[in-house]
């Protein structure tokens, strides 16, 4: 059996071109704590070499990637002046080079900031994408000669980054060693789950890293100062972000989903039954999850009360908190 003979593949959104399922997407998500593994060779890649990297990329994000030892995976974070998300990625040194992957069609943009930073340094930045394809596969690396990258938002797999015209061969071989074939559904309905944001999806131009439950994943806090820092640090320190990211448990009775971007408002009675109220945020990505049921993320605002019920795009839906609205930073560890 290879890879392409069960794939259903994703028709449209920043998945699309990818397998969305293998004709099973509830067995494939059962399979994300063992043998699944997870196409995601649409996502961009980057590389930076030269022996600046690691101190260079350490000035300008939000992590620290000064003694970055190889091997050891990392994210982080570019953000504008004012402290809003701007890229992320998710990376690993090998002693030479430093590897990452960015959202699907996100490279270049990171790429071009990050060579206009460059000015005398040693360093050079590259658009890997074409060459370098990213497969998610369930538990821990392999040892070997393979360039892999865990983190605390691999939700509990790797990811491998593999070159594109190995990649037949690669998902070929590991379907024959027991790999079980899994899509996009599943890996989403796991991040989401998980809390894990995609930044892009389940973030919008204003959002800061406080909001989406980023510090200590993506944002070191006791690092120098980095572009966007001063807006981190204070609203860490006074507590208060003006959003709050929520899991939302959506109502299973409904059909469809809600889309991406639209309206989060309190639930409100009438004599025609619930209906929206007040706007109080936005509705992200949103998944179909094996044992949870409907689920998406959602931004709040930082007042919403934490037991109120809510509309998302239509659907009924309750939040399960994720970044406490009263204290800086409390994520829920779900992993």
């Amino acid at each position: 059996m290879s890879w392409n003979d069960t794939a259903v593949l994703a028709e449209d959104g920043p998945d699309a071109g990818v397998a969305w399922h293998h004709g099973d997407p509830m067995r494939e998500q059962r399979a994300m704590d063992s043998t699944a593994m997870v196409d995601l060779s649409h996502r961009g890649v980057i590389s930076v070499t030269g022996p600046d990297r690691l101190s260079w990329l350490h000035s300008l994000t939000s992590q620290h990637l000064e003694q970055l030892a190889p091997g050891v995976g990392t994210t982080g974070l570019v953000l504008s002046p004012n402290g809003h998300l701007e890229h992320a990625f998710y990376g690993v040194d090998d002693g030479e080079t430093f590897w990452a992957h960015t959202e699907p069609g996100a490279a270049p943009a990171l790429v071009e900031f990050l060579d206009r930073m460059r000015f005398m340094l040693r360093v050079e930045v590259a658009d890997r994408t074409d060459m370098l394809a990213v497969v998610w596969q369930a538990g821990p690396a392999p040892a070997g000669e393979r360039i892999t990258r865990a983190g605390q938002d691999s939700l509990g797999g790797h990811e491998s980054f593999v070159p594109r015209d190995h990649l037949d061969h690669f998902l070929s071989t590991q379907l024959d060693a027991g790999a079980t074939p899994a899509g996009t559904w599943a890996h989403e309905a796991r991040r989401i789950a998980a809390g894990v944001p995609r930044i892009g999806l389940d973030t919008d131009h204003r959002t800061i890293p406080n909001e989406a439950g980023l510090l200590g994943v993506a944002v070191h806090l006791d690092k120098g100062c980095y572009r966007g820092q001063e807006t981190v640090a204070r609203v860490h320190n006074l507590g208060r972000p003006p959003r709050r990211m929520v899991l939302l448990h959506l109502d299973g009775s409904v059909d469809t989903l809600p889309a991406r971007g639209s309206d989060l408002a309190l639930a409100e009675p009438s004599p025609e039954g619930i209906v929206p109220g007040r706007t109080v945020g936005v509705v992200g990505t949103s998944a179909r999850h094996h044992e949870l049921g409907p689920i998406a993320l959602g931004l709040v605002k930082r007042n919403t009360d934490v037991t109120a019920p809510l509309i998302a795009g239509g659907v009924a839906a309750s939040q399960e908190v994720l970044v406490d609205p009263e204290v800086g930073l409390h994520v829920r560890a779900r992993l």
